[in-house]
């Protein structure tokens, strides 16, 4: 197994072309570059005073990101122990006080969650159907004009309660930017 294929490497912000391992388990795919980029094309290159959260985190590709683009806090919530063992050695590579690491299922971590987030990253492993279980708990969790990243292989056929502010597919992956929509007056 290459090394290099367990690898994802930071593209913008102060972390800019570090690589960071993650380990091989199944189901856990990076976000790829071009979509990494088009994302924070969309929120804007600087997260400067955002808190993030990073559902599902995986290789922690997102939330690295959003560190490196100068969040003021990011919580990394990865349900497997490997995973979340590489994203505490990560975040100490390259001491990154604003991250914090919750080895948790992320359906729980929701419910229990008391915290609110500006940008909330839901990229579930790609099969499963933790996307539809996941949306209608995340308003609960997002600050007044938080924003929701969704990655999946197939777009939800219904959103209820959210606005599709951007949407795109590269390759296998559909993904957009949501945010709760405005209650009818």
């Amino acid at each position: 197994m290459s090394q290099s294929r367990n690898t994802v490497r930071i593209i913008g912000g102060e972390y800019r072309r570090r690589l960071l391992p993650f380990p091989d388990a199944q189901g856990l795919r990076p976000t790829p570059d071009r979509v990494r980029e088009t994302l924070f094309n969309w929120l804007g290159q600087q997260l400067y005073g955002k808190s993030c959260l990073d559902l599902f985190a995986g290789s922690g590709a997102l939330g690295f990101e959003a560190a490196s683009r100068e969040a003021r806090r990011v919580v990394m919530v990865e349900k497997s122990r490997a995973a979340a063992e590489s994203l505490k050695a990560n975040r100490q590579l390259l001491s990154a006080a604003s991250i914090d690491v919750a080895q948790f299922d992320a359906l729980a971590y929701l419910k229990a969650c008391r915290e609110r987030f500006d940008v909330v990253f839901v990229d579930p492993p790609f099969d499963s159907d933790l996307l539809v279980q996941v949306l209608p708990l995340l308003a609960q969790v997002m600050s007044e004009d938080g924003l929701a990243y969704i990655e999946s292989r197939r777009w939800p056929e219904e959103l209820p309660g959210w606005e599709v502010l951007k949407r795109a597919k590269a390759g296998q992956v559909h993904y957009g930017l949501l945010r709760r929509a405005a209650d009818p007056v």
